[in-house]
């Protein structure tokens, strides 16, 4: 006997099947994704009896087909590791549901052990299951569990540990019977195919089963005697009914027949609890009071509290950065070594990324509530038949709301939480559209141009800025799904209401700790690639080297009207060269910082004991004193650190004008005229392609403003660009463009991990960018060519997309949805 054992969790969505994986694993657990599909690969171990057994949740799925991903990584799983023992985790309270997946697991031929979960909820509706019964009717171990109480967890390692290999169940299927026979019997014959049930398979290629005509094509030299008989036995069975659809039922019949002379009701006419509060939350006029009571507390929970959380954990990331400026080489006076810019920036971007680590936290552990209470699948029951006709899913609605919907989310985790989302389709319109909601970032930009040009409309251009995103977001979902996203699978559209259950604390806790690790891992691990290349566009070729003399000549100026400011001055021996006076300006940076992050004033107080104790020669330019010559000491050092951070300012604003990003700023001028776009907009945009906020920052940069002036930006862009002929209708054409624009570095990010592929990474930045650029240009030139003022043409421009959203909306009887069936969506 083998010390160490493969054992497979398989079985239905919400059977329980991640609690009882907790309650077999504990914390020993790592999660990933299969290769080339974003579906969880869940696994851990324990020790039973001497032996380590690895544990693989298989994804939730209700067939072995291959309808979904998730169905397809299941059954590859099963035939390609072939572990010694397959969990199947059962509902108890809705056997039948569950049990056609277990004859197919049986058909396979591997060793299965029935994990009969939710007991308690069983009992509670009533239901009195004979497990000696079931056991008989089955012939494979049935075991009780309440998984979400840590009930049953011995008995089942028991059962793990005691399981032997078994042979194939033969299930009738009546008329279709002789078939299966037959296509059993050749393949029985096939040395090739000897690793695989042949009954199973017979079974599959009844089905048309894609993957298992792959199959044989992959292990037969020639399959077509085989598929071509397994055609001709589909054709010649009688009746319109398909025999996927009659294999299906023969299973239904076998559950019925079952859970008839297996399980008693003692409670019949009896309401479950479940089928009551749905009659609350799932009413005509409730259910959406509801839902957007639930929404609203995800966002204000998750958005705004987590992000009131960001200031406990902001000091500690800016403690790290503050550790990695003392490890890496000293700052220079005018200009850094490359080492520590490089250092730091890539410490930035890490940082910006680990800021979200709260939101993701609290974001997670709510959506964890969601999925285990069971309210996520009613939120999708009453969404979904308005968004499918925009090519979209019920599930699209969380990503979208956490995204902002009207203001204040982030697409980071919006674009995170399209997980869930089991229709491929309808994900990857969900992933590639979440970016246009209205981000906290996308705001200040807005806010900056309405005060300019629309002091008069404020109201009303945000009321348009905020709901013209959702129109375009449905309205793009809608060409994408019918374009490059056509060909997409789609699963089919079961909607299965789960019974509600109180979820626990460690189930809850533990999947939003294991989520936000798999974040935390899949964007370290691409953002320092990103981050370098962002830095190389913005940093070289760099300043040229007259206007760099030029710089130098000032810092030198700066540097002698110091010395000059101290002569007589006896604190002066503490700086007699130019490297002691860095080491000054650097240390007296580095105290600044610290005290920024100080935690009180007693913290504060041994800041200053720690600084005067290393520093004793600096102490009377930094620390506050009261003798004269200190406080002489005090004001060159201040004025000097004044001039130091004006010409570091502006010599970063000349290397952003000089860099490869700002040359492509004004290369791009002859496209982006078009929208009225100079190239400090393309700079501003390209540089908020790193941050959404950097593009005011930036802008902040470019318009400038004279020493002694105390203007705001909104007066200094405001001047420049009335005397440069820009109007309202240049800044409707800028929002239009803004709202539109790729994701952020982070979403981008995000984007490249959700979907597992560069390729899309690059549509989620190429796509937006064509259609913004597009959207904005013609807004300009049409605006112009018919004189329309900014508000006119915004609100053209909103009527339009509104009356196009309305079109697409209009219900179209004479159309079925593909992947669709009729029939299954009252499910």
């Amino acid at each position: 006997m083998s010390d160490r054992r493969l054992v497979a969790l398989a079985g239905q969505q919400n059977a329980g099947k991640s609690t009882l994986f907790n309650l077999l694993t504990g914390l020993t657990q790592h999660i990933a994704n299969y290769p080339g599909v974003t579906v969880d690969k869940k696994s851990g171990r324990y020790t039973h009896a001497g032996q380590v057994v690895e544990v693989v949740d298989l994804p939730g799925c209700y067939s072995l087909t291959s309808y979904s991903p998730e169905e397809r990584v299941a059954r590859e799983f099963l035939l390609d590791e072939r572990p010694e023992v397959v969990v199947n985790v059962l509902d108890a309270s809705n056997l039948r549901r569950g049990l056609p997946l277990t004859f197919q697991l049986l058909e396979m031929g591997v060793p299965v052990i029935v994990a009969l979960n939710m007991m308690d909820v069983a009992e509670g509706r009533g239901l009195e299951i004979d497990i000696a019964a079931l056991e008989r009717r089955l012939c494979v171990p049935v075991i009780a569990v309440v998984g979400r109480k840590g009930q049953g967890g011995a008995p089942l390692r028991e059962a793990i540990a005691a399981a032997r290999d078994t042979r194939p169940v033969t299930l009738n299927y009546g008329p279709l019977e002789p078939a299966v026979e037959e296509l059993q019997a050749l393949l029985a014959d096939q040395p090739e195919l000897k690793t695989y049930s042949a009954r199973w398979l017979a079974v599959k290629l009844l089905e048309e089963d894609s993957e298992a005509e792959r199959l044989l094509g992959e292990r037969l030299e020639n399959p077509h005697p085989i598929l071509d008989r397994a055609h001709r036995l589909r054709a010649n069975q009688p009746g319109e009914e398909s025999t996927a659809d009659r294999i299906a039922t023969a299973r239904d019949m076998l559950a019925a027949d079952i859970v008839g002379t297996c399980i008693t009701n003692t409670k019949t006419g009896h309401v479950p609890m479940s089928e009551r509060i749905d009659r609350f939350l799932l009413n005509r006029w409730l259910a959406p009071i509801f839902l957007v009571a639930t929404v609203w507390a995800i966002y204000q929970l998750s958005i705004v509290q987590g992000y009131e959380l960001t200031k406990v954990t902001w000091p500690i990331l800016a403690g790290f950065r503050n550790l990695a400026a003392g490890v890496l080489p000293d700052a220079g006076f005018l200009v850094d070594p490359q080492l520590r810019s490089l250092g730091l920036w890539m410490v930035d971007s890490a940082n910006t990324l680990l800021n979200y680590v709260p939101i993701f936290l609290i974001l997670f552990a709510l959506i964890a509530i969601l999925e285990d209470s069971g309210y996520m699948a009613r939120i999708a029951f009453i969404l979904d038949r308005i968004l499918n006709r925009f090519g979209l899913h019920g599930q699209s609605t969380l990503p979208f709301i956490l995204a902002g919907v009207f203001a204040g989310g982030c697409a980071v985790p919006g674009v995170m939480a399209t997980k869930g989302i089991p229709d491929h389709r309808a994900r990857m319109a969900t992933i590639l559209t979440v970016p246009f909601m209205n981000c906290m970032a996308k705001i200040p930009l807005y806010t900056l141009l309405i005060n300019i040009y629309f002091p008069n409309a404020k109201g009303l251009m945000l009321f348009y800025l905020s709901t013209i995103t959702v129109i375009a977001a449905l309205l793009v979902a809608k060409l994408l799904t019918t374009s490059v996203l056509r060909h997409h699978e789609t699963a089919p559209f079961v909607m299965e209401l789960p019974n509600y259950h109180l979820p626990t604390i460690r189930g809850v806790v533990q999947r939003a700790v294991d989520r936000t690790w798999i974040y935390i891992k899949k964007v370290g691990s691409v953002v320092v690639s990103i981050a370098v290349v962002i830095y190389v566009l913005l940093q070289f070729p760099g300043v040229p080297a007259e206007r760099q003399v030029a710089y130098q000549d000032r810092a030198e100026a700066a540097i002698a009207q110091f010395y000059a400011d101290l002569q007589g001055n006896p604190h002066l021996a503490a700086v007699s060269d130019q490297s002691a006076l860095v080491d000054l300006v650097n240390a007296a940076t580095t105290y600044r910082a610290a005290r920024l992050n100080a935690g009180g004033r007693e913290a504060a107080q041994a800041i200053d004991a720690r600084f005067e104790a290393r520093y004793p020669e600096f102490a009377p330019f930094v620390l506050r004193a009261r003798e004269a010559d200190a406080k002489a000491a005090a004001n060159a050092l201040r004025d000097l650190t004044t001039a130091r951070t004006t010409l570091r300012r502006e010599l970063r604003q000349d290397k952003i004008e000089s860099s490869f990003l700002g040359m492509i700023g004004r290369s791009l001028e002859p496209v982006t005229q078009f929208a009225d776009f100079d190239w400090k907009i393309n700079v501003a945009l390209l540089a908020s392609f790193a941050a959404r906020e950097s593009s005011v920052a930036t802008l902040g940069v470019l318009f400038d403003q004279d020493d002694g002036q105390n203007l705001t930006l909104e007066e200094r862009m405001g001047a420049e660009q009335a005397t440069e002929g820009r109007t309202a209708l240049s800044a409707v054409a800028l929002m239009l463009f803004f709202a539109l624009y790729p994701p952020c570095l982070a979403t981008v990010i995000m984007v490249r991990v959700q979907t597992d592929s560069y390729r899309w990474m690059s549509f989620s930045i190429v796509f937006p960018t064509l259609l913004g650029l597009g959207v904005a240009s013609a807004v300009f030139t049409l605006g112009s060519a018919l004189n329309l003022s900014g508000l006119q043409a915004m609100t053209a421009i909103y009527l339009l997309g509104l009356g196009s959203l309305l079109l697409v909306a209009l219900p179209k009887p004479w159309m079925r949805i593909p992947g669709r069936n009729p029939a299954e969506e009252s499910t």
